[in-house]
């Protein structure tokens, strides 16, 4: 199998004629114009030289011992299942008719020469087929960038049922108006949804998408970015300056973490939804019209907010028109291997080295992973691998620590916490479980009973337990909920709480 080349990359030139004289003056002829050239006295010779190269162009003589070179060129272009990167063919014949001409064009070739020919004329017909074929290899570079930006960009990787409906939401919603709010953990791919719903909106997609990170800007700044100011708005504004709703007119703004946002930048972007205008800090009372649509994210419960004071009712109801949910990693594990083989070509592009398989050892750490980061930890991870491994293929040993921690956690009892941390007295289970036929049932028991005594030891604290376990604080809470743990050991939001007493083990 032959390496894909890049446009810049050297052009191989097979030269196919029973004379060596002839051969000899072809390539004399072509030597200056830098081609790597090798030689064929027939098809048989050709055939060779196919496996050992991949020539980018075949200068073809028609009359060869054997097979002649036009049905050696029907062969290449013409029969069902020839290879997609077959090479340019120039024909070379010695009688020059035009019957020969339309055959040999017909078949496939991309030219054709007759013998005896002027060398500027074969230096002519030579260079503008090497311009088509590097006009080919850029076109197929484009293309792999596009996908791969598509991957990058999440193209909403995965067949799992949560990513179906995802997609279903966004072909529904894409070709209207209406607000979307983004919901899901943190490194779930809130922004892919929202440049998905962009680019296939038909009247969006032509104008720009801006993306704002509301905690990442502080308070005092952050209605300046959205709405833009005037020239001595305040200290430091030295020049007019549009803002982001100006900037995404006729496009898409997505207000990232959207819980953050100040009480009084609330109130202002309500207004601005409902009357589709703005006014700039200094601007008095101009306003000025806008044509936005507006998708907004958080990882925080709204509705929580709301209850707390903290975020308005009716910007929510205006925001959440319709509601996109996106599900953490681990609970659509079956979409990590596309995700993770679409990052090690991503990271391959990235660091122009060669695409890697990954051992099936690796790929099963990889989807038993807890992945409290979610797909944005799951790339960084595959990425590191890439970087680090040394043989053909990834391996177990190639990823980061904690993803083998995690399964190695209950392979030891658990350490005695230091002194002063005990909370706690023990529940009776002992260790170790009795054996069943059931490897499964047998884990999760000792699982549950192992995690329940290491909970009792550091008084009911899930997050001083984790750190006992050499686990993410969020994987553990996910395993006490998958062991039925969750309502002894952990609060409404999800920190420690003193274990309560269980009917079910009396």
């Amino acid at each position: 199998m032959t390496q894909k080349r890049s446009g810049d990359a050297a052009i191989n030139v097979l030269i196919v004629d029973d004379e060596e004289a002839a051969r000899y003056g072809v390539r004399r002829a072509l030597a200056s114009l830098g081609y790597e050239i090798a030689e064929a006295g027939s098809v048989a010779e050709a055939r060779t030289q196919f496996e050992q190269r991949a020539p980018d162009l075949l200068l073809l003589d028609v009359n060869l011992p054997g097979q002649s070179g036009l049905e050696f060129l029907r062969e290449l272009h013409g029969a069902e299942g020839a290879p997609k990167d077959a090479p340019l063919v120039i024909l070379i014949t010695a009688h020059g008719s035009e019957r020969m001409a339309v055959e040999a064009i017909k078949a496939g070739a991309y030219d054709y020469l007759s013998k005896p020919f002027e060398v500027e004329d074969l230096r002519l017909v030579v260079k503008n087929a090497v311009e088509t074929i590097r006009l080919r290899r850029e076109n197929q570079s484009l293309r792999e960038r596009i996908e791969l930006e598509g991957a990058q960009r999440g193209s909403l990787i995965g067949n799992s049922e949560s990513m179906r409906r995802v997609r279903s939401l966004i072909e529904k919603v894409s070709e209207t108006d209406a607000t979307v709010l983004v919901r899901g953990e943190s490194g779930t791919g809130k922004e892919l949804v929202a440049r998905e719903l962009h680019e296939r909106s038909t009247a969006r997609r032509r104008g720009a998408f801006i993306a704002v990170n509301c905690a990442a800007l502080p308070s005092e700044l952050i209605e300046s970015e959205l709405f833009g100011h005037e020239k001595g708005a305040f200290t430091g504004a030295t020049a007019r300056r549009q803002g982001k709703f100006e900037q995404a007119d006729g496009g898409t703004l997505f207000l990232d973490e959207i819980g953050d946002m100040s009480a009084n930048v609330q109130a202002k972007l309500l207004r601005a939804l409902e009357e589709r205008r703005i006014e700039r800090l200094g601007g008095g009372a101009e306003s000025i019209p806008v044509d936005v649509r507006i998708v907004s994210a958080t990882h925080r419960p709204l509705e929580q907010e709301i209850e707390k004071g903290n975020f308005r009712a009716d910007l929510f109801y205006r925001l959440r028109v319709v509601t996109v949910d996106i599900a953490p990693l681990r609970e659509r594990r079956e979409d990590i291997p596309a995700l993770a083989e679409s990052f090690i070509r991503l990271a391959a592009e990235r660091y122009k080295m060669p695409v890697r398989a990954i051992a099936p050892a690796a790929m099963r750490r990889l989807v038993e992973y807890e992945w409290p980061g979610n797909v944005r930890e799951l790339r960084n991870a595959v990425e590191r691998a890439m970087v680090l491994a040394e043989g053909d293929e990834l391996t177990a040993r190639d990823l980061p620590e904690e993803i083998d921690a995690s399964r190695e956690t209950f392979d030891a009892a658990p350490p005695r916490p230091a002194s002063g941390e005990s909370g706690g007295s023990s529940s009776g289970d002992d260790l170790p479980v009795p054996f069943t036929a059931d490897f499964r049932a047998d884990r999760r028991e000792f699982e549950r009973r192992y995690i329940t005594r290491c909970l009792e030891e550091t008084g009911g604290n899930v997050t001083r337990a984790a750190a006992i376990l050499g686990m993410h604080r969020q994987s553990l809470q996910h395993k006490l909920r998958e062991l039925g743990l969750a309502r002894r050991y952990v609060t409404l939001d999800g920190d420690a709480a003193a274990p309560a007493p269980d009917k079910s083990d009396n």
